[in-house]
């Protein structure tokens, strides 16, 4: 399926969420409490044009610089500029000129009803994988985000390559996409419709470890999975075999990580500070904080929660000078299929 095609299946022929043929693009995900309010003052015509698989959307955003990729009609963008406020601006891009028509139309009335003076969003039309090219500059990011559209890319190598350029140390990544239990056959990789339903263009989770130690993640967190129920003839005859899943994944551009969890005899803790998550905070699906006590956590772990934007949130105690050997980090008991945790456990 070429460039054209997915222009032509997100610009004309879907027009809200009733179009979609299967069940990727449908988030099952909650959204809390605070997100829900959001939501209330985001358009109708915008939240009906969302295609997402998963909430992406990070805490404690105060003034950051925020880039979604894929952004569509700007569901997400438009919850994203309500939590970084008026100091803090947020970068949306995506390639359908219709879906971010929807957009730009609303754009001034969503910072009305946000209560921003002007607004603090930018809705860019181009390619993931030349952020360059719409002038986004190296280390100029403190998240990106992405909502079930980076398995729409040809080329992911490429975009990954440029999510970690144009973040700054200690940013960080978060998206939610559709991933697969196999690397899928040509036939099913190219079929127009199981790629504009983000199926065909599915990453193998093996296949993603390895790119995203590749292009500088040797350790990424998992926080959520959830089975995608296909519920279309064509397309489960097609897939055959393949288990596809939505997983959000969250991944730290931090100095010093290391593809397997090692220990140090590091201990961190949570505050209780962030926003919303006064009783304790979820990193990933492994590492589930409680205010106040101690956690031994691995070398990665404390360099995540120690350098990027959680650094205040955290107490982390200890250095590398010891090493203890490996760290017994693994994944949570309900985890069913560990060929879908990050590289790290």
């Amino acid at each position: 399926m070429s460039r054209r095609d997915v222009l032509s299946y997100y610009g004309s022929e879907l027009q809200g969420t009733t179009d979609l043929k299967t069940g990727a693009c449908c988030s099952t995900e909650a959204l809390s409490p605070q997100l829900q309010a959001i939501v209330q003052n985001i358009h109708p015509e915008i939240l009906d044009r969302f295609y997402g698989c998963g909430s992406p959307i990070p805490d404690d955003l105060e003034g950051l610089t925020v880039l979604d990729l894929g952004c569509g009609s700007g569901r997400d963008v438009y919850l994203v500029s309500a939590l970084v406020g008026e100091t803090g601006r947020v970068i949306g891009v995506d390639m359908t000129p219709e879906q971010l028509e929807v957009g730009r139309r609303h754009q001034a009335e969503q910072a009305r009803v946000l209560g921003h003076r002007v607004s603090n969003v930018s809705l860019r039309d181009g390619t993931f994988e030349d952020l360059a090219g719409l002038g986004i500059a190296d280390a100029s990011v403190d998240v990106v985000i992405s909502n079930c559209a980076l398995n729409l890319s040809g080329d992911k190598r490429r975009v990954f390559s440029e999510i970690h350029r144009v973040l700054k140390p200690g940013g960080e990544l978060l998206f939610s996409d559709v991933f697969s239990s196999r690397r899928l056959p040509p036939h099913v990789a190219t079929d127009p419709l199981l790629v504009g339903e983000c199926l065909g263009g599915a990453l193998y989770v093996e296949d993603f470890r390895r790119l995203m130690a590749d292009v500088g993640w040797p350790d990424y967190r998992v926080l959520r999975q959830a089975p995608i129920a296909i519920n279309h003839p064509y397309a489960e005859l097609m897939v055959g075999p393949t288990t596809f899943w939505s997983l959000k994944i969250r991944a730290f551009k931090v100095e010093g990580l290391e593809d397997r969890c090692e220990d140090y005899g590091q201990v961190a803790t949570y505050l209780g500070t962030i926003p919303g998550q006064p009783h304790g905070y979820q990193l990933d699906d492994h590492h589930s904080f409680i205010t106040g006590k101690p956690m031994l956590v691995c070398g990665n772990t404390a360099a995540m929660v120690g350098t990027s934007r959680f650094a205040r949130h955290f107490r982390v105690l200890g250095d590398r000078s010891t090493h203890f050997g490996a760290f017994d980090c693994g994944p949570a008991a309900t985890q069913t299929h560990t060929e879908a945790v990050g590289a790290c456990c």
